[in-house]
């Protein structure tokens, strides 16, 4: 790849109410920016949940995403973000929402000769938290299971949310019911103890390294739960 493409495919830039990422910004430059810090803290979180700083140095965040392993932490983020991916290939340009753009463990829709140059996610409203949580068995590890969790609170009631999942099925997964049951509510423990049951309900881990089926799904709805406590948090 040519110097000038690098270039072209690097870069985090505002664009009215959105913010675009370049393909080939790494994680570093994720944490190092004033404008991820601002408007999209939950990156910044992730970020620095990935690996190592060595790792996160070479890193970039279209690698992440776009290769399709189920175990990587920024697609499900971008599920909960409602993001856009931008890609280029010998039939020109397209754009693919993030929530259909997985198909299966390192399957997704890119076509032949395509690649992804970048992502552009809604910068969220006023009064909104968000939370990744994660439990590895150590620094550099794939999660057992891990959260994001996105939301929106007004006037003390809950009127968005959104909540997906990673490495406890063959794609991150989007826990559409689970946001669900959070929105409308105080955030109370009934509603939170719904949305972590609906989320649960999709998780389908295979039993590896990491535990047993039962256990990983057990995880996942703690993870599941304490995201959404952190997001609460922080749009209070």
């Amino acid at each position: 790849m040519s110097a000038g493409l690098r270039h072209g495919l690097k870069g985090i830039r505002r664009d009215g109410n959105k913010i675009v990422i370049g393909a080939m910004t790494t994680q570093h430059e994720l944490l190092a920016s004033d404008e991820i810090a601002k408007s999209l803290p939950i990156l910044h979180e992730t970020a620095l949940l990935i690996a190592d700083p060595q790792v996160r140095y070479r890193g970039t965040i279209g690698g992440n995403v776009a290769n399709g392993d189920p175990g990587n932490d920024m697609p499900a983020v971008m599920l909960a973000l409602d993001a856009v991916y931008l890609v280029k290939g010998p039939a020109g340009a397209r754009e693919l929402k993030a929530r259909d753009f997985y198909e299966g463990a390192y399957a997704t829709k890119l076509k032949d000769g395509e690649i992804l140059t970048a992502i552009r996610i809604p910068k969220p409203p006023a009064g909104h938290g968000s939370a990744y949580v994660k439990q590895k068995r150590k620094i550099g590890d794939y999660a057992t299971a891990a959260a994001a969790v996105v939301l929106t609170l007004s006037g003390g009631k809950c009127t968005a949310a959104a909540v997906a999942l990673t490495n406890v099925g063959d794609t991150a997964l989007f826990a559409e019911a689970a946001g669900a049951a959070l929105v409308g509510s105080s955030l109370d423990s009934a509603a939170i103890d719904k949305a972590v049951q609906a989320a649960v309900g999709i998780a389908q881990p295979s039993k590896d390294t990491r535990g047993p089926v039962d256990f990983r799904k057990a995880v996942a709805g703690v993870m599941v739960r304490r995201a959404i406590e952190a997001a609460a948090k922080r749009a209070r």
